[in-house]
């Protein structure tokens, strides 16, 4: 019985939680600033207040995290925004980075 417990405690304890990934949008002169609130609000899940204080966090500085995620959920979010950008014809750089 003891061996069991030993094993299943190493076990657990070699165990890494995945590494997060942020979504950066980065700030830009053509895009405006009511589609980067709609991004915020529409793909990132944020409220409106909170979708605003990001643009313009994006707008005054370089860029903004809009999320934290799991690799392949960022990766989606990245995509899904950049696509929807290029569908309306703005320049918008939506990007995932390993969280350090």
């Amino acid at each position: 019985m003891a061996v069991k417990e030993y094993v299943k405690d190493q076990t657990k304890s070699r165990m890494k939680l995945p590494r997060p990934y942020q979504v950066l949008i980065y700030n830009d002169d053509f895009t405006p600033m009511d589609f980067v609130v709609e991004v915020l609000v529409q793909i990132f899940g944020k409220e409106e207040q909170e979708a605003v204080r990001l643009m313009l966090q994006v707008h005054e500085g370089s860029c903004a995290v809009a999320g934290v995620y799991p690799r392949d959920i960022a990766l989606t979010k990245a995509r899904e925004a950049t696509g929807w950008a290029r569908q309306e014809g703005h320049p918008l750089k939506v990007e995932a980075v390993c969280q350090p």
